[in-house]
């Protein structure tokens, strides 16, 4: 019996997570002997959501996972590459190509996109908010609003995007991280007394674990972390802030508030950690305030996805391509100095720059050959891709 609604990876891997038009595909091509033409087809977004002007791409590794061991050949851009949808001249440009028999590949355009799709939202959201967020701490607390189903791949694109850490257990397992959290007002009222319940956790919890106390259960905020600095002293590391909107009036001077206190009492060590509601509509604004970590919660784990959507372009060697697309096979260069990207067809040999002069670089890069995986990059290794493509001033997060 199925306990839970959720597909295993077995499942995934025989392509069954799929749409049924593609399986009356496969039927259709095999009866009339055209299953094996050879096809090109790329992965494109016309747009992306909530007016984003670039994305991270997030889900590769999964994908290459998905059609290891079919005959096809997968280029693509690496994991974590900051793209934009259209290159400088106005085309779409393509961050995956997929070229072997159409009917070999077929039924997994279906779960393909869905890898892409909806990481990539995630690992966008989470890049947009580490721009905004500098230095500070990030961690991603959003798995409880997500079916626990897709936690891990959640934290993952997450992580990718620019988050220190995660709180789930098992994300962490798979990441090779510690969790992080805090305590949850729960057992400040099992336990009775705020003070009782910091001092419990202080004297069970293994040592490494920062003492972090959540301040706003029964009392006024600052009240709360005036209490917990004086019951902890220097082992309290920060004092969390989680105060419903219904309650909060502005956060900011919350913040505000907890810090003078803090100080003006002699606990300048203690850092405040503020959760519920945080998006990068406001996280500047508290960093203003004095807010040094931060629990990004829903407005991650939910983020929009990025809408790809998977093309045949070419058919046995000839550009094919339907309504609104451009066919023939393609490569993306890119200038890494200007940040900018151009499309070109496939044998065309590299662009120059037309900002500096220097000679682009391709982007889309054997990813799976004749089924065969090339060497992937490490999940940090992905994670300081996009870091540093953060830093480029091209990459930067509109005002909203």
């Amino acid at each position: 019996m199925r306990r839970f609604w959720i597909a295993k990876e077995e499942e995934i891997k025989r392509g069954e997570v799929t749409d049924v038009y593609f399986l009356r595909t496969e039927r259709i091509l095999e009866a009339r002997g055209l299953a094996d033409k050879q096809v090109v087809a790329e992965v494109t977004a016309s747009r992306l959501p909530e007016n984003w002007e670039w994305g991270v791409l997030c889900g590769v590794e999964e994908v290459v996972r998905l059609l290891e061991g079919l005959p096809v050949t997968v280029y693509g851009m690496q994991e974590g590459t900051v793209f934009r949808p259209r290159d400088r001249r106005g085309y779409k440009v393509p961050v995956m190509v997929v070229e072997g028999p159409y009917g070999a590949f077929c039924r997994y355009e279906t779960p393909l996109l869905g890898l892409l799709c909806q990481a990539s939202g995630i690992a966008t959201r989470a890049a947009r908010i580490r721009k905004l967020a500098g230095d500070k701490l990030l961690l991603s607390f959003g798995i409880r609003r997500m079916h626990p189903g897709i936690a891990p791949m959640i934290d993952r694109a997450a992580y990718i995007g620019g988050v220190d850490a995660v709180s789930c257990v098992l994300s962490a397992k798979l990441l090779k991280k510690p969790a992080v959290g805090t305590m949850p007002h729960a057992l400040i009222i099992v336990v009775g007394d705020q003070i009782e319940a910091w001092r419990a956790f202080d004297e069970v919890v293994e040592s490494e674990v920062p003492r972090i106390a959540l301040v706003d259960t029964y009392f006024d905020e600052k009240v709360e972390a005036i209490m917990a600095a004086e019951a902890l002293g220097e082992r309290l590391w920060g004092v969390r802030l989680d105060t419903p909107s219904s309650r909060r009036g502005s956060y900011a001077e919350i913040i505000r508030e907890v810090r003078w206190e803090l100080d003006v009492r002699g606990f300048k060590h203690v850092k405040i950690v503020v959760s519920g509601g945080i998006t990068e509509r406001n996280i500047r604004e508290l960093i203003e305030a004095g807010a040094e970590a931060f629990g990004v919660g829903t407005w991650l784990s939910n983020a929009p996805v990025v809408d790809f959507a998977l093309d045949l372009v070419e058919v046995e060697g000839q550009p094919a391509a339907k309504r609104g697309k451009l066919g023939g096979k393609k490569q993306v260069w890119r200038c890494w100095h200007c940040f900018l990207d151009e499309l070109q067809p496939y044998e065309q040999p590299a662009p120059t720059c037309p900002n500096c002069g220097r000679t682009m670089e391709p982007l889309l890069k054997p990813l799976l050959v004749n089924g065969e995986p090339k060497p992937l990059p490490s999940i940090d290794e992905i994670r300081a891709h996009v870091l540093n493509q953060l830093k480029h001033p091209r990459v930067e997060v509109e005002s909203k």
